[in-house]
């Protein structure tokens, strides 16, 4: 019997279908947007000046990375809920790239005496806070459509299904978060993703294990 043969053969005995996977996963997303909004909603609200900021360039590039980072991450954590699929790592990769050309462009046109300024902001730990906050609500719901699969890594798929309920609660947050610096975004957005991609990972070594 080949390798991915057994492990399909596991997977089936352990009780769980994984043809559903897709379906859920992608539902599970949008309820988890929804739950975000509402949190979101209830908690902050937009910051008074939104309309008169979007003709900016640092405040929707903020929206932009973070739409970078969903977009690379939600099919990533769906090919990880299947037996012996081979996830492209490398696609995580785009968001952080991203960032970074943001941060060279930011440091080559800002004064170097702003640049400890912009990097600290003033919403540092209201963004440390938020963003867990918002995205423990997603991530929950994500942990309980992956277990409809049956993750092979279930530490490094709860790990990045808390990187997609981070981004999913960034995406909410840069609405309200007065601070468009790049230097502040990939500061201070990346800690608290990264909270909750330790959150995830938590979660999938006891959720997600077979």
């Amino acid at each position: 019997m080949r390798t991915d043969d057994l492990i399909k053969a596991i997977a089936a005995d352990t009780g769980r279908k994984e043809a559903p996977i897709g379906r859920t996963w992608l539902l599970c997303v949008t309820a988890g947007f929804m739950l975000a909004a509402l949190v979101f909603g209830v908690l902050l609200g937009p910051r008074p000046d939104f309309q008169a900021v979007l003709s900016t360039i640092r405040f929707p590039l903020k929206f932009l990375l973070v739409a970078i980072l969903l977009a690379s991450t939600i099919p990533l954590v769906q090919a990880l809920a299947h037996p012996g699929a081979r996830p492209p790592m490398w696609a995580a990769l785009a968001a952080p790239t991203a960032v970074v050309i943001a941060v060279l462009v930011e440091l080559s046109v800002l004064p170097r005496e702003a640049w400890v300024s912009s990097w600290i902001g003033t919403n540092l730990w209201v963004c440390l806070t938020y963003i867990p906050l918002i995205g423990l609500g997603p991530l929950a719901i994500m942990i309980v459509a992956l277990r409809k699969g049956a993750p092979t890594r279930p530490v490094l798929t709860g790990a990045m299904a808390g990187v997609v309920a981070g981004g999913v609660a960034a995406m909410f947050y840069a609405a309200h978060c007065t601070d468009d610096s790049p230097l502040f975004v990939a500061a201070w957005y990346s800690i608290a993703i990264g909270i909750l991609a330790g959150v995830g990972a938590l979660a999938g070594r006891y959720a997600l294990r077979w």
